[in-house]
């Protein structure tokens, strides 16, 4: 696995901690069950702390305490639910969250451009050798128009159309 960040690959120093297992010295990931069951434990440490949703976890369920997350990953069980999608969006434009949001399972160098118009700043992705990699981070460079919009400011197909007709009517 490789985590991209920001079209660079780099080291991934956060650990997925199993809700069984003991929590270890450094910057972890717990599942929402763990969350809800360790809140003051985990709250007492002074390392970072993120949590990783299922895709049939809405983020309602923490929206009180995203001050305490730093990363948020978001599970694609296969590329055809999309429910992370909306939910980055939702952590992002809704509820203002600034952190690393991170997507992780079914995650395909197809769907990253999306992914990052929906908010999402981190790709846990498989890819077995350098070339693959290579193939996967240039994904992030071929989309130059949009159509959709989303909260990222940029502006879309139809937003440059306006603009066009409305100079050529000016003019």
């Amino acid at each position: 696995m490789a985590l991209v960040k920001n079209n660079l690959v780099i080291e991934d120093k956060w650990i997925f901690v199993q809700d069984e297992d003991d929590l270890p010295n450094g910057d972890i990931i717990v599942s929402l069950t763990r969350w809800k069951n360790d809140r003051e434990t985990l709250l007492k440490r002074s390392d970072g702390l993120g949590i990783v949703l299922k895709s049939g976890e809405n983020p309602d369920q923490i929206v009180d305490d995203l001050a305490f997350f730093q990363v948020i990953a978001l599970t694609f069980p296969a590329f055809t639910d999309g429910r992370a999608y909306s939910y980055a969006r939702l952590l992002r434009e809704r509820h203002g969250f600034d952190g690393e949001i991170r997507a992780i399972g079914d995650v395909l160098r197809d769907q990253v451009f999306l992914m990052h118009r929906c908010g999402f700043d981190a790709f846990d992705i498989k890819a077995g050798d350098n070339k693959a990699l290579a193939i996967w981070l240039d994904a992030q460079k071929e989309m130059t128009t949009f159509y959709q919009p989303t909260g990222d400011g940029r502006k879309t197909v139809r937003s440059l159309r306006d603009r066009r007709r409305l100079a050529k009517a000016a003019s």
